[in-house]
């Protein structure tokens, strides 16, 4: 099987940040990330379809985030809460302040793996750990209370995270995230019904055996979300971020000059998206 389960997305995800690093023109640079993917996240690459091996939206989607994280530090942010943080490596290879919490939530397993393999290593900021299974909707509920205590601005991030959730999981996950006043602001990735069809169609066999389908692509877009106690401040179409910062194949740089519907139902699409926590909801 080449994806065995939710976890090993992660050493998907951490190969392309190892294969941008090693460009000349990188646009990033995680020297962690080779080390963090292993041999097995080359593999699992490797041995997906072709047409699913693609690399430019996963670096778009690192460009983007972080750009995003930097604009909400220098903004004040006190606290970061990275949800489903995977192998992520932000907290050591950006310029973030020393004093600036920030705190990874992930299954047990996967936490083990990557502090062992970063044993040594000094993150730039206030790093802390917490397992927590995120699905269980009670200890999310607790996880968040403790820690918007510990916030008076917090910066949420979902990287790669809502797109496996069922729409019905996604509003509760949305309804507890705006309960804690402290957290203000959350930045997610998002993806069109039609994406997801194309992707499902692409490699949907491969994550439906490993217990990992993807799910969320909403009808109504970022506006979703807007019933949940968020509301969209910001929308960086990855398409066209791609096409600027030079990473779009050639047979799609005329679609990146193409006008966005505002909801792009069949047409594939994904962005980045900063959502604002509402004060009073409907």
């Amino acid at each position: 099987m080449t994806i065995r389960n939710i976890s090993d997305t992660a050493l998907w995800a951490a190969i392309y940040r190892a294969d941008e690093t090693a460009r000349p023109d990188a646009l990033f640079r995680d020297p962690l990330a080779t080390r963090l993917a292993g041999e097995r996240g080359r593999a699992i690459r490797e041995a997906l379809p072709k047409r699913a091996q693609r690399a430019w939206p996963w670096v778009t989607r690192t460009v983007l985030f972080d750009r995003f994280i930097t604009d909400a530090v220098k903004s004040g942010v006190d606290l970061v809460l990275n949800l489903a943080a995977g192998l992520d490596t932000r907290p050591y290879r950006m310029t973030l302040p020393a004093s600036l919490q920030w705190i990874e939530v992930d299954l047990p397993d996967l936490l083990d793996y990557k502090e062992e393999l970063l044993k040594g290593e000094r993150p730039n900021c206030a790093l802390e750990r917490m397992r927590v299974d995120l699905s269980d909707r009670v200890s999310r509920q607790e996880l968040f209370s403790i820690v918007s205590l510990r916030a008076k601005r917090a910066f949420v991030i979902t990287e790669g995270l809502l797109i496996y959730l069922a729409p019905e999981d996604v509003a509760a996950f949305a309804d507890d995230l705006a309960k804690p006043s402290s957290f203000n602001r959350w930045l997610i990735d998002l993806a069109s019904p039609g994406l997801l069809t194309m992707l499902m169609r692409e490699i949907g066999s491969e994550l439906d055996s490993a217990g990992a389908p993807m799910k969320f692509g909403p009808e109504e877009g970022i506006d979703f979300f807007r019933a949940h106690g968020w509301q969209p401040v910001e929308v960086q179409s990855m398409l066209k971020a791609a096409a600027k910062l030079g990473r779009l194949p050639f047979g799609l740089r005329l679609v990146a000059l193409l006008p966005e519907a505002p909801r792009p139902g069949r047409r594939p699409w994904s962005g980045a998206c900063v959502l604002e926590r509402r004060e009073s909801r409907p």
